[in-house]
C-alpha cells in the first residue's frame, strides 16, 4: 500500500486538527560527518508540531480528541508527573478548543514557575496534586465526577494518549515519513544476534540499501503506530525503540499489542487494494517481531541525567541547531550515536532519528 492511500484509509477515522502537518524531514550531514562518512542522517522534526510547544503528543490528540468524542464535552482531564509533556500539550488542546482542563499531576514540581509546570499552568490548567502514580486513576475519576456535579461533561485522555486511537498518529506519521524519503529504501536489519547484544527482540535480515528509524518509546504509542504503519505500507524500515524508563521487553510488548489494536480501528475504504485484516495482523507481528528495543541507555534512572545523553544534546546542538531534551530524546539520541559509531548500523543506511520533543525539560 502506497502511502496516500494509508492515508485515504486515515481519512474515515475522526480526528481533530492540532499540528502542523507534515513536520519537516531535516538533513544532518554534518552530524554524519562527525560519526560515520558512510551513513545519511535526517531529523524527522516533531518538536515542530507547533501546538503548546509541540512535540509527538499533538499527533497522538488529535485521533484521541475525535470530533465525535468530543460532542457535549465541556473539560479535558488527564494525568501526569510534575514536568509532563503529554500535560503540557493537553492543556494546550483544551485551550484551542474552548475546553476546561484538569491536570492530575503526581507530586509536585521542585520549582512551579519553571518548565512544563509552568506551562502547565500558563495554559490555564487546573492541578489536582495526588501523592504517587497509582493514585491518579482514581483521582482522574474523582475529577470528571466533580465536573459532572456541576453540571459539565469530562472526557477522561489516558496518560500520555498512548492507546489505539492515539497510535494512529504514528500510523500518519509513517506515511509521511515514507512520502518523505521516497520509495526507492528497501529494509535492513541489524546483521548480529539481537540477542548477543541485549536487544529485544530479534532482527531482520539486510537485503538492500537500509532506512533506520530511532525514537524515544515509554509507554509504546509513537513505536506502535510506526510498527502498524509500517505493517499496512508493507515497509520494513527498521525501527528502534529506545527506552527511557521501563525494561525492553515491556516497551515492545506494550506496542505490538497497541498497534494490533490500533488496526482494528481502520475501517476499510469502500474501494482500492488494502490488505484484509488477517493480512495486516500478520505483517504487525512480523514488524513488531524484527523492531528492536533496548533499554541500555536509561542510566540510574527515568529523567536522571546520563553523560552520553549530556553528549547528544550537545552534539545535535552543535551540528544541527535542533534542541533535544533530557529525559528522552537525548536518551534517545545517545542510542543512535553509539549504534552508529559501533557500525551496528549497516554501511549506506539513511538513519532517521525521530524527534519527539520534550525540551522544556532542559529548563525545569
Amino acid at each position: 500500500m502506497q502511502p496516500e492511500s494509508v492515508l485515504s484509509r486515515l481519512a474515515l477515522v475522526g480526528r481533530t486538527p492540532l499540528a502542523i502537518l507534515p513536520t519537516p524531514l531535516l538533513p544532518a550531514p554534518s552530524l554524519a560527518a562527525a560519526l560515520r562518512a558512510d551513513v545519511h542522517i535526517s531529523i524527522k522534526a516533531d518538536a515542530w508540531t507547533g501546538l503548546g510547544l509541540g512535540g509527538n503528543k499533538v499527533r497522538k490528540l488529535e485521533y484521541e480528541l475525535d470530533p465525535a468524542r468530543l460532542d457535549g464535552v465541556t473539560d479535558l482531564v488527564t494525568a501526569g508527573g510534575p514536568h509532563s509533556n503529554h500535560c503540557r500539550v493537553t492543556a494546550a488542546a483544551a485551550a484551542r478548543l474552548g475546553l476546561g482542563c484538569t491536570l492530575v499531576i503526581n507530586g509536585e514540581p521542585g520549582d512551579a514557575g519553571r518548565g512544563n509546570a509552568l506551562l502547565h499552568r500558563l495554559l490555564g490548567a487546573r492541578i489536582a496534586t495526588v501523592a504517587d502514580r497509582a493514585a491518579r486513576g482514581a483521582a482522574m475519576a474523582k475529577e470528571a465526577d466533580r465536573i459532572a456535579a456541576a453540571g459539565g461533561r469530562a472526557l477522561v485522555v489516558p496518560v500520555g494518549a498512548s492507546t489505539p486511537r492515539g497510535a494512529l498518529g504514528y500510523v500518519r506519521a509513517a506515511a509521511e515519513l515514507r512520502e518523505q524519503i521516497g520509495n526507492g529504501d528497501r529494509a535492513s536489519g541489524p546483521t548480529k544476534s539481537a540477542a548477543a547484544r541485549g536487544l529485544s527482540p530479534g532482527p531482520a535480515q539486510s537485503r538492500g540499501a537500509p532506512v533506520w528509524i530511532f525514537t524515544s518509546s515509554s509507554s509504546g504509542g509513537t513505536l506502535a503506530g510506526l510498527i502498524a504503519g509500517c505493517a499496512l505500507m508493507d515497509w520494513g524500515a527498521q525501527l528502534i525503540g529506545v527506552s527511557p524508563d521501563d525494561p525492553a521487553r515491556m516497551v515492545h510488548g506494550a506496542a505490538t499489542e497497541i498497534a494490533l489494536a490500533a488496526a482494528a480501528l481502520l475501517p476499510h475504504p469502500p474501494h482500492g487494494s488494502h490488505p484484509g485484516a488477517d493480512e495486516l495482523t500478520r505483517r504487525i507481528r512480523n514488524i513488531a517481531a524484527a523492531t528492536l528495543v533496548t533499554d541500555a541507555f536509561v542510566g540510574p534512572g527515568y529523567g536522571a541525567p546520563t553523560r552520553a545523553a549530556e553528549e547528544a544534546i550537545a552534539l545535535f546542538g552543535a551540528r544541527t541547531g535542533v534542541i533535544l531534551d533530557p529525559v528522552y530524546t537525548g536518551k534517545a539520541a545517545a542510542a543512535m550515536i553509539a549504534w552508529v559509531r559501533e557500525r551496528k548500523v549497516p554501511p549506506g543506511a539513511h538513519v532517521i532519528f525521530l524527534h519527539t520533543g520534550g525540551h522544556p525539560a532542559l529548563f525545569r
